[in-house]
């Protein structure tokens, strides 16, 4: 098979003006459901550990550079903390804040043993050498070293890291600790204790999450079509899959433009044309190009929104045509276009539950660290697939006991989850 690009732990891009009160708005409305009390609600809106560092490191040009990082621990009530590192110019507080708490919700809407964390150092890889981004992060590491921990807290790639700034941080903690200690990151090579399967983790969570909800609306997935928005790691992925299960992909569509085929589109020719294209879809011969902005209201059963935040918004969402949205991306769809979604009876399989396919490998590549014992291909894809079918049925059943849309369930089971540990705990 063609190759995909490389698996990177998904993270939203929240409202960059305040992505906490982004969070906060749909936890409120699950937290009303459930009648949470007042105690427990204080505890979980705010996160139990918020870390700043100051990194000095050497560059390449011998003067010395201090960089600020973050590490946010928001919960730990269920397990060891989970969540990514990113480099990005643009990080701040505020937003590693509001992530580290929906990976809290998200881990606990799959039923995983893990709490919510999230970090980030401000800077731009993409002017640093290789050199100095391994001083960095090996910095970083350092000055975290009481924070991170295979039983405390575990890091994962994220925006402009990878398996490469996963090896560095995984040596530096090893060697500060005088063991080799896999378990402390996931997202690491495959050569050095990453899982098999991670690569196409999310993108086969979308395919599974997809024929789940088919299954409730009755339809039969060689009797559907397709438009993916996005064909990076997990759009290109969820293809494929939704392709091998007889699903009609009918559009797709990259940076370039937007590409259509009413027959469908052979993926597999697709993949092998960006890969050979610098990553691009453009002058793909398989297709016909068409106006970008059509491809999430063309007329197809289903659409996958797998690239950038706000694409379905209240000005376009009136001529969704489809019947199913599956949220490959993180926050796809924009607060104002829920209410008229819901109207108009599209099923919406949200991002928390949708994209969860990579922490619940993420959280495999741990326990086989942990094991000392390596997990076959198909051992890998059959649990995960299990734990996501369990989890849509887990939200499906929610959303019709409350009567609220899968976007609201998924909130209600996380936090139900969270919030029950910790009656029976207690400990506040």
């Amino acid at each position: 098979m063609a190759a995909h690009t490389v698996y990177k732990e998904p993270a939203p891009i929240m409202d960059r003006e305040n992505p906490l009160e982004s969070m906060m708005s749909r936890f409120n409305i699950a937290a009303e459901i459930l009648g949470l009390d007042e105690a427990t609600y204080d505890v979980l809106k705010a996160p139990d550990k918020q870390v700043i560092v100051n990194i000095p490191v050497t560059m390449d040009n011998g003067k010395i550079h201090v960089f600020e990082g973050y590490r946010v621990i928001h919960n730990t009530i269920l397990g060891p903390s989970k969540g990514g590192i990113r480099y990005d110019i643009n990080v701040h507080l505020d937003e590693v804040k509001a992530l580290a708490a929906w990976m809290t919700w998200k881990c606990a809407v799959v039923d995983i043993p893990y709490g919510g964390a999230k970090g980030g150092i401000i800077c731009d890889p993409t002017k640093m050498s290789a050199g100095e981004i391994e001083r960095m992060t090996r910095g970083y590491t350092l000055a975290l070293k009481d924070v991170f921990g295979p039983d405390r807290d575990i890091p994962a790639p994220d925006m402009g890291t990878g398996p490469r700034e996963m090896a560095w941080l995984m040596d530096e903690f090893s060697k500060t600790n005088g063991m080799t200690s896999p378990a402390v990151v996931t997202g690491k090579p495959l050569v050095m204790g990453g899982s098999l399967g991670r690569t196409e983790a999310t993108g086969r969570g979308v395919m599974v999450s997809t024929l789940a909800a088919l299954k409730k609306l009755g339809l039969k997935p060689t009797e559907v079509s397709a438009a993916v928005q996005g064909f990076g790691n997990v759009g290109s992925w969820a293809a494929t899959l939704l392709h091998a299960e007889g699903v009609k992909i009918k559009g797709v569509s990259d940076i370039s433009g937007a590409y259509w085929n009413e027959n469908g589109i052979n993926i597999d020719d697709a993949i092998a044309f960006k890969n050979a294209h610098n990553g691009r879809l453009e002058g793909f011969e398989g297709a016909t190009p068409m106006d970008p902005n059509d491809l999430l209201t063309s007329d197809v059963d289903v659409i996958v929104p797998a690239a950038v935040e706000d694409v379905i918004t209240e000005h376009n969402a009136h001529n969704i045509k489809a019947k199913l949205i599956v949220e490959g991306a993180n926050g796809p769809t924009s607060a104002s276009a829920d209410p008229i979604i819901n109207e108009k009876g599209i099923m919406v399989v949200p991002d928390i539950l949708a994209n969860s396919g990579g922490v619940t490998v993420s959280y495999f590549e741990w326990v086989q660290n942990k094991q000392g014992f390596k997990w076959s291909l198909d051992m890998v894809t059959e649990r995960a697939d299990r734990i996501m079918n369990d989890a849509f049925e887990k939200v499906y059943e929610t959303s019709q006991k409350y009567n609220v849309p899968m976007r609201i369930a998924a909130y209600v089971v996380a936090i139900d989850k969270v919030a029950q540990t910790y009656k029976f705990r207690g400990g506040f």
